[in-house]
């Protein structure tokens, strides 16, 4: 898959999942799971592999790529804030959720606008197929780790990543 394309699906099941939390009918546990799951994983890929590419083959500014993750780090910290929080729907569990959908979602728009507008026009296609392969390869190995915390975080089983693709070791 594409690795533009995969972190846009990343973007749009945050988009999702951050509807589930704010929804009293919803299952909040779960969603709070896959969300920490997810958001750590799609971080570590991005910085990983999809960083380090970008940084090389393309015309964003060092600084642009930096900042991205310094907001990975940032919606990290939110993230601590909102596992620490509480019972969902508590006066301090909202307030957290905010923190941490404000500090997301400002990150997703940015990096939509600059780090991956750029990718889509600087690498090519091939390169685009190879850093995808990658970065769902490292999401899916650091989801293998990440979910025992996030159950006990959430207090709900979890099944890991759904995007996550076979990785083949060759």
């Amino acid at each position: 898959m594409d690795v533009v394309e995969l972190i846009l699906t990343d973007h749009r099941r945050f988009e999702d999942l951050f509807r589930d939390l704010r929804s009293a009918d919803g299952e909040r546990h779960a969603a709070l799971a896959e969300l920490s799951a997810l958001l750590v994983a799609h971080a570590e890929a991005e910085e990983l592999e999809v960083y380090p590419a970008i940084r090389r083959s393309s015309e964003v500014d060092d600084d642009e790529v930096d900042h991205g993750a310094e907001e990975h780090a940032e919606g990290h910290e939110a993230l601590l804030g909102l596992l620490e929080a509480g019972e969902p729907g508590s006066a301090s569990w909202d307030e957290k959720l905010e923190e941490l959908s404000g500090s997301i979602t400002h990150h997703l728009d940015e990096e939509e606008r600059t780090i991956l507008n750029d990718a889509r026009h600087t690498l090519t296609e091939e390169r685009r197929a190879e850093l995808g392969h990658s970065a769902a390869c490292t999401r899916a190995s650091a989801s293998l780790v990440i979910p025992s915390a996030t159950r006990a975080a959430a207090r709900v089983s979890s099944t890991g990543l759904s995007h996550a693709m076979p990785c083949n070791s060759a």
